[in-house]
């Protein structure tokens, strides 16, 4: 008996209808292929992690007698969610440490303090961008004594803040190097320049104790977290290497942990003079320019305005710069003249664009494989890891198949082509979505740390997926395909008409009993 026969028996044998004979050409149909479904963008501005405007603000902890002191002010949960409410999911938090200058212990009462911000930050579902200061300026002119700390005081206090970080790493975008100079930029320093009234220029030995502070700096950080140095200077100088494309970040070297690949920059003069105010110090300047737009594909930008500059401060210019130098974030709170400038429109571009802006594109299914595409539309790419899932859920189950890519690597305008086999999917119907979440336990499940694509009708909050749209059914022996959720069915390439699928589908329901007489094949039916 043949297998169209033996087939035909069995589903007699079980009480089900046949249907009249299918014509030749539809007797034995090729595995049905997918059919490509096309998702649409959005326009929204989405609050996604680690990206986008930011709050800046600053706490301090004054000598004991100092009036107003010690001066701390903590963070709370209402305010922070607040600012989730807002569309902004980071807060840059300066740590002024006044009272500890000439101290080497930390106070517990203050590093308590320090850590239920991190505490709250994470309530109220966003990150932090830290850094610490000893000491803000007051009004310029700046002259010595400035009042920042001794190289060994800063690096006994690195080393007890090294708790707070490898604790809260779930919730620290970047760390921003700090602890020299005024407000922790580097420059206005008693201590890390041979001259204090001339900070500008810099001998071997005050380099090698800034090198010393960004190397405790990176040990005390996680791995998995990098750091911000003010200048592209700093960081040429701490490592040895040049100015220009030369001296830059390769992408063999990214990601893999050394300090190259850890170190990023944060502008905080962005668009104000012609070098930033000393932001770029290479001369020519394009030296450091061209420097930082190779750098800025693999560590993390951002910083902020400081004063109207027209017409290199206005819209033209700073979308332009946003772009070449890969921003992923800028403050909202600094300099409001500049940003307001730019008009709304154009702010809310900056909204969606800032770090990463995903859009699926597409997804279909063929020989037991997923294609999923995306298109990058922000100016940069994530700068901390950000691995991608294809997740299958029903009623039984959820399976997570690894899509074997990281979301720092799809780049600022580019389409990537994701992939992920079926073959190991136990058999069973799944609704399909894509999971982007963050890396640590402590809020992986947190969908508010969970990248949403720029789709229409595609997010779930519940959940943190990001639906395809379809459905897939991995099943053992014959595979029907089913019409797509919410289409007309349909059988392609058969020749069969729209009403025929409810008949086979009541064949369906006995396939079970096909394993006794079918050889056993594994196919992937779609919606």
């Amino acid at each position: 008996m043949n297998r169209r026969l033996r087939l035909l028996a069995v589903l007699a044998a079980c009480g089900l209808a046949v249907a009249t004979p299918l014509s030749a050409a539809a007797q034995a149909p090729a595995p049905t292929p997918a059919d490509t479904v096309v998702y649409e963008p959005s326009d929204a501005i989405i609050a996604n992690p680690e990206r986008g405007f930011d709050h800046t603000n600053n706490t301090h902890y004054y000598p004991e007698g100092t009036a107003g002191g010690p001066g701390y002010t903590p963070l709370d949960v209402p305010t922070l969610a607040a600012y989730r409410e807002e569309g902004i999911t980071e807060l840059v938090r300066v740590f002024y440490l006044e009272r500890f200058v000439a101290e080497p212990t930390l106070d517990p009462a203050w590093l308590a303090l320090v850590q239920a911000d991190f505490d709250a930050a994470r309530e109220a579902g966003i990150s932090i961008i830290p850094r610490f200061a000893y000491l803000a300026g007051g009004d310029w002119p700046y002259t010595p004594p400035y009042g920042d700390a001794p190289l060994d005081i800063v690096l006994g206090h690195i080393e007890q803040l090294t708790p707070i970080f490898q604790d809260n790493a779930d919730v620290i975008s970047v760390v921003q190097a700090g602890f020299v100079g005024l407000w922790g930029e580097g420059y206005y320093t008693d201590h890390f320049a041979a001259d204090p009234a001339n900070p500008g220029v810099l001998t071997a030995e005050d380099w090698a104790k800034r090198r010393a502070v960004v190397d405790a700096l990176l040990e005390a950080v996680p791995a998995d977290r990098s750091i911000q140095v003010r200048t592209m200077s700093m960081k040429q100088n701490i490592l040895g290497v040049p100015s220009g494309t030369e001296g830059a970040i390769t992408e063999a070297q990214a990601f893999d942990g050394s300090a190259i690949a850890r170190i990023g920059h944060h502008n905080d003069c962005f668009l104000a003079a012609p070098d930033d105010w000393g932001t770029y110090l290479s001369d020519p300047l394009t030296l450091d320019q061209d420097y930082l737009a190779q750098e800025s594909d693999w560590v993390p930008v951002g910083g902020e305005t400081c004063n109207v500059n027209p017409p290199r401060s206005e819209w033209e210019t700073a979308s332009a710069e946003m772009e070449r130098y890969n921003f992923s974030y800028l403050n909202w709170d600094y300099l409001q003249d500049v940003l307001q400038s730019w008009g709304q429109e154009n702010l809310d571009t900056t909204a969606k664009r800032l770090g990463y802006r995903f859009v699926m594109t597409g997804s279909s299914v063929a020989e037991g494989t997923l294609s999923l595409t995306i298109r990058n539309d922000g100016w940069a790419a994530p700068y901390n890891s950000r691995p991608a899932y294809l997740v299958l859920s029903n009623a039984e189950r959820t399976v997570q198949v690894p899509f074997g890519s990281d979301a720092r690597t799809w780049a600022a305008g580019e389409t990537v082509t994701l992939q992920a086999s079926l073959a190991d999917v136990p058999a069973g119907r799944y609704d399909t979505a894509l999971a982007l979440p963050a890396t640590h336990e402590t809020v992986a499940a947190d969908s508010r740390y969970a990248v949403q694509t720029a789709n229409v009708g595609t997010w779930d909050p519940a959940t943190g997926l990001n639906s395809l749209q379809r459905q897939v059914t991995v099943a053992d022996g014959v595979v029907m395909a089913e019409p797509a959720a919410g289409a007309a069915p349909r059988l392609p390439d058969t020749g069969v008409a729209a009403a025929l699928p409810a008949v086979i589908g009541a064949g369906v329901v006995g396939l079970g009993a096909l394993a006794l007489v079918l050889t056993r094949r594994r196919r992937v039916m779609v919606d």
